[in-house]
């Protein structure tokens, strides 16, 4: 078995309705996929895909190049080739030889992956309406993003009112909690509800002492990245209780086996749609620490691209037995998807990436004293409120978005807070 063909197919997949609302501040450019089909000359086709803006590594003209005229299983394990070429050969190596996935893996352990719905920060009331669409879907957790712009207590309280008690939240502050000083009264207010499992990354990973004292003065587990703090680090002074693990099929393995020696759970964060979210059960299948709910991001797609859709049941899809990953990809679904072959090439003859138009919002932060920061985008909160410009909790606090509308008062002030966030009193539009 050779490789002959190797057929790269951007797409761009519409999220849901609300995501599509929620993602426009930051995330919106993950809905364009990257699949790769890659063919071999006894007829096998096998697929995978990346997330152009987003996966661990994308797939390049190189990786390409390697594998052309080669067995598919040489290259398969080369963590480098990227996230969806490193997909689909595994799937096509799968289905040469009629065995699924996890029978490349590794012994297989179970049967059924857990699975989290996940969310980037909203509205409380967007966030209560995500947490029932994860109900009524079948999922039993939701992994989501606090930030210092929202009030976090108000968001959890509006969730938990609408969802029964054993659907859990997991909260992933990406360090902007700052410190130990001003993270535990935070997580001391949240742990007042029973929904909330545990908090992930809740101030800067590389801080050891302030992470080991936010454990030993909380009830609940945090979750780090694998390797910050170092991993004998991490072991020795006891800094988390599980680990998030992502990258390639080498790493994930590496990452699993050294979570298992040293008795931590973890969750694999490996984000796409369909085919990704496949082929992370299939890893998850072999690794026994895999136990914490997988976050794929699949819930944020209006299509997965593949034809049967992916089931959850009390919070776990089942394991594909078919050869390869086990689905069937939905090919007119892609063709429906598929960015003309014109816009690509004007992209690469640029040497640059195929995106969506970046939205024009200015983001403000509304303080209840009347206060209020302006940023043109929501990732300049994370270098902002890390550096201690801003406080790390206020309550009632809430992000007033406002689109670009034509004018020059909003024309100026985007320009403004482009360089830097800007302060001043909130006036209402």
């Amino acid at each position: 078995m050779k490789v002959v063909d190797v057929e790269r197919i951007v797409v761009d997949v519409p999220f849901t309705p609300r995501q599509q609302k929620i993602t426009a501040r930051e995330v919106y450019n993950w809905a364009i996929l990257e699949l790769c089909k890659v063919t071999t000359d006894s007829g096998h086709v096998g697929w995978g895909e990346t997330v152009i803006h987003y996966t661990w590594a994308r797939v390049t003209d190189a990786s390409v190049e390697k594998v052309m005229g080669e067995s598919p299983a040489k290259w398969m394990n080369d963590d480098s080739l990227g996230a969806g070429l490193q997909m689909a050969l595994f799937d096509v190596v799968g289905k040469g030889l009629g065995a699924p996935v996890y029978e490349l893996l590794g012994s297989k352990v179970r049967d059924w992956a857990p699975i989290s719905w996940w969310s980037i920060d909203a509205s409380p009331g967007d966030w209560a309406a995500e947490a029932q669409d994860a109900v009524a879907a079948g999922y039993t957790s939701i992994k989501l993003k606090p930030r210092p712009w929202w009030d976090i207590v108000a968001q959890v309280d509006a969730i938990s009112k609408v969802v029964p008690p054993h659907f859990k939240l997991d909260l992933d502050a990406n360090s902007t909690w700052q410190n130990a000083a001003s993270a535990i009264p935070v997580i001391k207010k949240l742990e007042k509800y029973a929904n909330v499992a545990m908090f992930e990354s809740p101030i800067p990973q590389g801080d050891v002492l302030g992470n080991k004292q936010i454990r030993a003065s909380i009830n609940r587990p945090i979750a780090m990245h694998f390797g910050s703090p170092p991993y004998i680090t991490n072991v020795r002074e006891g800094v988390c209780d599980g680990y998030v693990v992502c990258a390639g099929k080498s790493q994930v393995l590496r990452q699993g086996i050294l979570s298992a020696e040293a008795q931590l759970p973890f969750w694999l964060q490996l984000v796409g749609n369909g085919l990704t979210t496949t082929w992370a059960a299939h890893l998850g299948a072999v690794l026994t620490h895999a136990t914490w709910p997988t976050i794929t991001c699949v819930n944020l797609f209006s299509n997965q691209l593949i034809k049967t859709p992916i089931e959850v049941i009390g919070g776990y899809h089942k394991v594909p037995d078919g050869p390869g990953l086990g689905v069937e990809v939905d090919e007119e679904a892609v063709a429906e998807f598929k960015v003309p072959e014109d816009k690509i090439q004007a992209c690469r003859e640029k040497n640059e990436l195929y995106d969506r138009p970046k939205p024009r919002i200015i983001n403000s932060i509304v303080y209840p004293d009347g206060s209020c920061v302006h940023m043109a985008y929501t990732s300049q909160g994370y270098g902002y409120f890390g550096a201690g410009h801003g406080p790390a909790y206020v309550e009632g606090v809430r992000l007033e978005p406002w689109p670009d509308d034509g004018s020059a008062e909003w024309a100026d002030l985007f320009a403004r807070a482009q360089g830097h966030p800007v302060r001043e009193r909130w006036q209402e539009r």
